[in-house]
């Protein structure tokens, strides 16, 4: 393994196996922090996506976090598909576990298709909670529920950025579609021949063996995956969304929100984090709760995204909305918000200012 110590105090480490981890040395070794922030890239990313976020986690929470940059998954790879990027995501994972066995902590950090990686990996890495038997001051035992675990760890962030959770077909989802329904109707039936099996995943036109398509079997916990109880497992879940000028993901699919729940915003009047224009915290609801909502009362014609909006509203959600729109790289606001070049996109470094200041170590 061979280490580099930047002139800012920030150590990287470059593995056999490729992968690339950054973490705090403020004088001392990285084996001081306890809290594995796994950092997910978008489709034909790389690590080096989150290179400037790793670099800030580390600096800013000194000794607490190791943040280790997914590597399994880069350019070409990220067209096999949701499901098989999963499983390559849940194996590095548990490798970076298995080497450093004084980690306690897991959070995930994944910036737009990646939030579905990561949130099928954690499906395949959660354990369910045992029962330990207690005594009380009688000397009787009991029974007390734990919580599941992530990989064994405590689960603590689940943070994703402009991730497309309702999928990307229709209903205006991606925005350089412009809403038109032929073209939307025209991409969901050539967008595998582009993003191969992804594309069918995200379009949700994928059919595997007769069953549902894959974002709404992970609604629930399906066969041996435990989706949704992952999901739970987690102490916060933060959605971060571009209200405007994401010509890749639009903002009810980042934010998992009808057009009805879009909030009216505003230009930023906050000094620390001027592009965050908004922020809601949304309580877990039961899907009964949102059965008298009709398709047609609520503008849509999509039952399946109905679907996905009431399922995954049933764990609490932070939503954060970001404005670009005073930005001059406002077009390139998918990439900006997470600052994928320090140089280029800096103006979203608010952003990621905002995730660690309200990051539970």
């Amino acid at each position: 393994m061979q280490n580099g110590v930047a002139a800012d105090g920030v150590c990287s480490s470059e593995s056999a196996n490729g992968s690339r981890d950054v973490w705090s040395c403020k004088g001392s070794d990285s084996s001081s922090a306890d809290h594995l922030v796994i950092m997910v890239h978008g489709i034909l990313g790389s690590s080096s996506d989150w290179k400037f976020g790793a670099e800030q986690f580390v600096k800013r929470l000194p000794d607490k976090v190791f943040v280790h940059c997914s590597e399994r998954n880069m350019s070409k790879l990220t067209l096999d598909g949701v499901d098989v990027m999963g499983e390559r995501l849940a194996k590095e994972v548990l490798e970076v576990i298995q080497e450093k066995p004084n980690l306690c902590k897991i959070s995930f950090v994944a910036h737009s298709v990646g939030g579905l990686v990561a949130r099928y990996a954690i499906g395949r890495l959660y354990r369910p909670p045992k029962e330990e038997v207690k005594e009380d001051k009688s000397g009787d035992g009991c029974k007390e529920e734990q919580r599941g675990t992530i990989g064994g760890l405590e689960a603590m962030n689940f943070i994703t950025v402009v991730s497309p959770h309702l999928g990307s077909r229709g209903n205006k989802q991606v925005p350089f579609l412009f809403g038109v329904p032929a073209f939307e109707k025209a991409a969901s039936c050539v967008i595998h021949w582009i993003f191969r099996r992804t594309g069918r995943h995200l379009f949700l036109t994928d059919d595997d063996e007769g069953k549902p398509p894959l974002l709404k079997r992970m609604l629930d916990d399906y066969d041996e995956f435990y989706f949704m109880s992952a999901l739970r497992t987690f102490k916060r879940r933060v959605l971060y969304s571009n209200v405007a000028y994401d010509h890749i993901v639009g903002w009810r699919t980042s934010s998992i929100r009808r057009d009805s729940e879009l909030p009216k915003w505003e230009e930023s009047l906050n000094e620390t984090y001027p592009h965050i224009v908004y922020e809601e915290h949304c309580k877990a609801c039961d899907a009964d709760q949102h059965a008298t909502i009709s398709i047609e009362d609520d503008g849509s014609s999509d039952k399946l995204e109905e679907e996905l909006v009431r399922g995954l509203s049933r764990v609490s959600w932070e939503k954060i909305d970001v404005s670009f729109q005073s930005s001059r790289q406002r077009f390139a606001a998918h990439s900006v918000i997470q600052v994928k070049d320090e140089v280029m996109h800096i103006e979203g470094s608010d952003v990621i200012q905002h995730m660690i200041d309200h990051f539970l170590t």
